[in-house]
């Protein structure tokens, strides 16, 4: 019986867990699309329109906990997944597509998350929003413009709503589930290349065995001895 490799099961290991990004991606747009109907993104509409998603939209209450849940485990899935790529040896050249959809679909996972941190319009997201704001703008040189994308002016308010619901529904969501899909199909396509390769290794001979000729031995002359005595 044939044994697997250890790092045979951590490249299976990372498809499946691609599988899965890719799963939560697309729960996460579906339910996304479906908060979007009775969504309204400004800050007197904000609370009250997800306040009536959870009490009187049929199934509004699962939609959204979904929705919540699915981004969250798309953060901690991307990231164990670049873990066990990186144990699975697979942090060479040829992953490379699959190491850079990766992470950068980690990256927007997180942003994904931020985005949404504003979207409720309670008090915790409003603060935490004031504060990592005031960090992100005392950055040298883009600060203060990457301040004023996000919050369309001088203080939060609608048009922050606004903006941050442009941000994490049409700009990231989108970007996230091209990246989910490469990156699936990247891993796929690398690991059916792999399992070629493995099988052709095995295919040939072992480097200690010798091979038999069958080309026949050439006879000895026989030498005629002719004389009178």
């Amino acid at each position: 019986m044939k044994t697997l490799s250890y790092s045979f099961i951590l490249r299976r290991l990372a498809t499946l867990l691609a599988v899965i990004a890719l799963t939560l991606v697309l729960l996460a747009g579906i339910t996304g699309v479906l908060l979007a109907f009775y969504y309204e993104p400004s800050a007197g509409g904000a609370y009250d329109s997800l306040k009536f998603i959870t009490e009187s939209v049929p199934g509004g209450v699962l939609i959204r906990s979904l929705h919540d849940i699915a981004g969250n485990l798309i953060i901690g899935v991307a990231l164990l997944q670049i873990a066990v790529m990186f144990l699975g040896r697979q942090a060479n050249r040829d992953w490379f597509l699959a190491w850079l959809s990766g992470g950068f679909l980690a990256l927007f996972a997180i942003g994904l998350g931020w985005t949404a941190i504003i979207l409720d319009w309670d008090q915790i997201g409003y603060w935490r929003l004031k504060i990592e704001i005031g960090t992100i703008s005392s950055l040298p040189i883009v600060g203060e413009y990457i301040r004023t994308i996000l919050l369309g002016g001088d203080s939060i308010g609608s048009t922050t709503v606004a903006h941050m619901y442009a941000i994490h529904s049409y700009l990231l969501s989108a970007i996230a589930v091209v990246l989910a899909i490469v990156h699936f199909v990247a891993l796929v396509n690398q690991e059916r290349r792999q399992i070629g390769l493995s099988a052709a290794s095995e295919a040939l001979p072992e480097s200690g065995s010798t091979v038999t000729s069958t080309t026949p031995e050439k006879p000895e002359p026989v030498s005629v001895g002719g004389g009178v005595g």
